[in-house]
């Protein structure tokens, strides 16, 4: 019977079909609470098949003490900045994913942040429970200039549904698609810089890497117009916490809304929890019945075909796939 450490929470707390796969596959699974520290797996790794894992790091002191009995390593979601994929290839440990299964979800997550930003919800509604009856003048987003960072799945979603809000829209990715730009009246920034000093609302939705890390700081900042609104529904780590709390407190920007820190779950004092016109949800954008079933069925599915040795639905890495 092969042993499976299953970490990610909202698979293990959604019933679906994907509770199914795995039961009638008759592995033996071991649940933890992630998203689990390098010292957590470290104190668990080494006598499992495969990882069904969330945002757990997975790093190459991990693998090499998972390792000879690892086999199949199966992300949960489409982030795979917590995983060492580079050395799980030179292990021979296949990498699975998820894409193309939580754009619709992040994306109306994202407009759910803006539109409580700019119409002050969550503080209208702790002061009618109060008793208090303040009304307070927010502003609409008609006509405002959003800017997309990455216009990959999620942030051509983001685009289509700023489209039926009335916005401008701008877009930065190395990849561009010129087709879908043009059927969405999408105006293309050449570099970040560009885009940054035109948007009134800054949209994330970048993967995290050497070159995105931090790509959000005190020099970006001062580049963008003030009170600008910036959304982050992609890492945490995109944005240097230092610098926008410094930004929130000073004014020069309007608001932070965030389903990501670049501590999760944060500590107490994070700065970020206590900074004025903020908005942090709890890595949610993605938690939906709707998506946590694609992802999880799909997640499922992509470790039970690779322990067979036979093509996932997505592998992130060249890695060859175990004997069956």
């Amino acid at each position: 019977m092969k042993k499976i450490l299953l970490t990610t929470t909202s698979f293990q707390d959604t019933p679906g079909e994907h509770h199914h796969l795995l039961e009638d596959a008759g592995f033996d699974i071991i649940c933890e609470r992630g998203p689990l520290s390098e010292e957590r797996m470290l104190e668990l790794v080494g006598d499992f098949d495969a990882f069904l894992c969330g945002d757990d790091v997975i790093s190459e002191a991990v693998i090499e003490k998972s390792l000879p009995k690892l086999k199949v390593i199966s992300k949960y979601g489409i982030g795979l900045d917590k995983v060492d994929v580079a050395h799980a290839t030179e292990r021979n440990i296949p990498v699975t994913f998820c894409p193309g299964v939580n754009h619709t979800t992040v994306a109306e997550h994202t407009f759910a942040l803006l539109l409580a930003l700019v119409r002050y919800l969550p503080t209208s509604v702790q002061h009618t429970r109060s008793g208090r009856w303040t009304r307070l003048t927010g502003n609409e987003i008609l006509g405002k200039t959003i800017g997309i960072v990455g216009l990959g799945r999620i942030g051509k979603e983001v685009a289509i549904r700023a489209n039926a809000f009335g916005m401008k829209i701008l877009g930065h990715d190395i990849y561009w698609d010129s087709d879908f730009a043009e059927a969405h009246g999408i105006e293309r920034c050449e570099n970040l810089d560009s885009l940054l000093s035109a948007a009134d609302i800054v949209s994330l939705h970048t993967n995290l890497s050497p070159e995105t890390h931090n790509m959000i700081n005190g020099e970006s900042l001062a580049n963008m117009k003030d009170g600008v609104l910036i959304l982050n529904c992609a890492r945490g780590e995109l944005v240097e916490t230092g610098a926008m709390v410094d930004a929130l407190e000073n004014g020069k920007v309007g608001g932070y809304g965030t389903d990501v820190l670049d501590e999760e779950p944060p500590p107490p004092d994070h700065p970020l929890l206590k900074s004025p016109r903020t908005l942090v949800t709890p890595h949610i954008g993605s938690r939906t019945y709707e998506s946590v079933g694609r992802q999880a069925k799909m997640a499922a599915e992509n470790l039970i075909l690779a322990l067979r040795g036979e093509k996932p639905l997505a592998q992130a890495n060249d890695a060859p796939l175990p004997p069956a």
